[in-house]
């Protein structure tokens, strides 16, 4: 073999080892840009905060009397936005009523449709397990989640409240359709509508209360971080707060 052809094959090896090597590093960086970005992956959306719950005229609130509570939003507004949804209309009073009542309260502004998306992950607005919401606003049967023992992606939470809420005297379960934790229940209870009795298995009390915890961090959801803050801190995972987002965009973006 001529040295000119020996060159001219070694020059022409070189050039193939350097398309093939190119083609690998191309396949390379395509296969790593198809990976998940723990960056992207960590930026779960926020969705917006419905503030504008229309309240019922003053004269139909009424004083601080049994069933107030649940009378605070507009009834026509209710009626539309239950049928828009799918939110039992009983539900989603309890949800407008807390949204309200917080913004008279505190001025901080939650949103319904976030403690809807909320109410729609944690128990299906209380249709969990074949039950509902009866018109007392109490869920039947009531919702009682698994035992929080450390297993199922759970946290080990050992009972706290001698099985009073969940019947469980060993460890401690999420109740009602809002699902809150005994120990946390003990907190933030509070009895809405005035029947002489703050429950988690009512909707119109596990609202309120759901709605004052989460402003108890920032006295608003209304930034992107205040909002995320408040949903991770109900629930520190970034499924849940991607699953609530969605929810509550769908919720808003269909309101009228």
């Amino acid at each position: 073999m001529s040295t000119g052809r020996a060159v001219g094959t070694a020059i022409g090896v070189l050039l193939l080892i350097l398309v093939v090597g190119a083609l690998v590093i191309a396949g390379i960086v395509g296969f790593l840009n198809a990976l998940p970005d723990p960056a992207r992956e960590a930026e779960a959306p926020r969705p917006i905060v419905d503030s504008a719950t229309p309240a019922a005229a003053p004269e139909a609130s009424g004083p601080e009397t049994p069933g107030a509570f649940r009378d605070l939003a507009d009834p026509d507004w209710l009626d539309r936005t239950a049928a828009a949804h799918g939110i039992p209309r009983r539900a989603l009073a309890a949800y407008a009523a807390a949204d309200i009542r917080t913004r008279q309260e505190s001025q901080c502004t939650v949103g319904w449709n976030t403690l809807a998306a909320i109410g729609w992950v944690e128990s299906r607005h209380g249709r969990l397990q074949g039950g509902s919401i009866d018109d007392d606003g109490v869920a039947r049967p009531h919702i009682i989640g698994i035992a929080l023992d450390g297993t199922n992606n759970t946290l080990a939470i050992p009972d706290t409240d001698g099985g009073a809420l969940d019947g469980d005297t060993e460890w401690d379960r999420a109740v009602g359709p809002m699902q809150f934790i005994p120990e946390t229940w003990s907190r933030w209870a509070v009895d809405a509508g005035s029947t002489g009795n703050a429950s988690p298995h009512s909707i119109d009390d596990a609202a309120l209360a759901a709605a004052r915890y989460l402003c108890r961090l920032d006295g608003s959801l209304e930034t992107e971080e205040q909002w995320i803050r408040a949903i991770l801190s109900y629930n520190n995972s970034l499924s849940y707060q991607q699953q609530v987002a969605t929810r509550a965009e769908r919720y808003a973006e269909a309101a009228d």
